[in-house]
């Protein structure tokens, strides 16, 4: 199984705070560094230093990391349009030498949206746009000459289709969620990766053997996907440790054991083993406090040798 480190720096990140853990993931070996992309915080505590940009923070990052593979988990659709969001990914695949990953939701948080100006349209408006945009997106990184769409919500007319990303033929995509129809059928048409956030297991294993369908489907082979979760982290040496990383970022270590990879290093690597039972290839690890790089470099030493 392999390991990413995930971050949500708008719970209150500098693009240094990400640099340092980003550079500390890159150390200690880690698959990938991987973060949201928000506008807005969540929840009562200070906001400050506020917001930073996905796809700004990544380029930054592109240029000061070397080999540890950048990505977000997930883009949202709503906030960009399909053919500048295609042209800044790939710079910033060509920034990073071919490190970039491309993680697209369809955006749900609506208090952010309303609060930059951003339309919120109902959900399955937002879905049809995410279809449209994944569409554009690949071909536009795909087409050998000009490109164009017609679709509901984009019309694309004699593109250039550039520039073109460094990876051939295009960043692995990444798509996820619970959606039991309409989730598999996309996952199975674009994605090189299929994600669960936050579920129980359970519920990952379902949704794994419905991608899994969607993919026979459509005669795709299902082992063409690898299949991943996204898990709070709140690892300790001991029980102490442990109170203590659950208090930092106000979670109660009951709820993170049920629910994500927490608790000491023999019982991180437990849970672990069931999720790769379960069929999770990688396990992205929820960091919430950023400037907590022990933790960072704990699970690297003692977690992931054992996996």
């Amino acid at each position: 199984m392999e390991l990413r480190v995930f971050t949500e720096p708008q719970q209150g990140a500098s693009y240094s705070d990400l640099l340092r853990i980003a550079r500390c993931a890159e150390d200690a070996g880690y698959g990938a560094f991987f973060r949201s992309d928000h506008y807005q915080h969540m929840g009562g505590a200070d906001p400050r230093p506020g917001p930073s940009d996905a796809w700004i923070t990544l380029a930054g990052l592109a240029r000061e990391t070397t080999s540890i593979r950048l990505g977000t988990l997930v883009t949202a659709a709503s906030f960009r349009y399909p053919g500048p969001l295609a042209i800044s990914v790939a710079n910033v695949d060509q920034m990073s030498g071919g490190r970039v990953e491309f993680g697209l939701g369809t955006g749900w948080y609506e208090t952010e949206h309303t609060s930059y100006g951003l339309p919120f349209p109902p959900l399955g408006e937002r879905f049809d746009r995410y279809a449209e945009q994944l569409e554009i997106i690949t071909g536009l990184w795909a087409a050998e000459g000009n490109y164009s769409f017609q679709g509901e919500h984009y019309t694309i007319t004699d593109s250039p289709a550039l520039p073109k990303p460094a990876q051939s033929p295009r960043p692995p995509v990444i798509i996820g969620g619970g959606g039991r129809k309409r989730t598999p059928a996309l996952a199975a048409r674009f994605a090189d990766e299929f994600n669960m956030p936050f579920s129980p297991l359970a519920d990952a294993k379902a949704q794994y053997a419905r991608v899994a369908q969607a993919c026979s489907d459509a005669g795709r082979a299902p082992a063409e996907l690898a299949y991943s979760a996204a898990l709070v982290a709140c690892v300790g040496k001991d029980e102490a440790e442990v109170t203590r990383r659950a208090g930092a970022i106000g979670r109660e270590i009951s709820d993170l054991r049920e629910n994500g990879v927490a608790g000491t290093v023999d019982e991180a690597v437990q849970t672990l083993g069931a999720w790769a039972e379960a069929g999770a290839q990688r396990v992205y690890l929820q960091m919430l406090d950023h400037t907590d790089l022990d933790h960072v470099e704990l699970i690297a030493a003692e977690v992931a040798r054992q996996l």
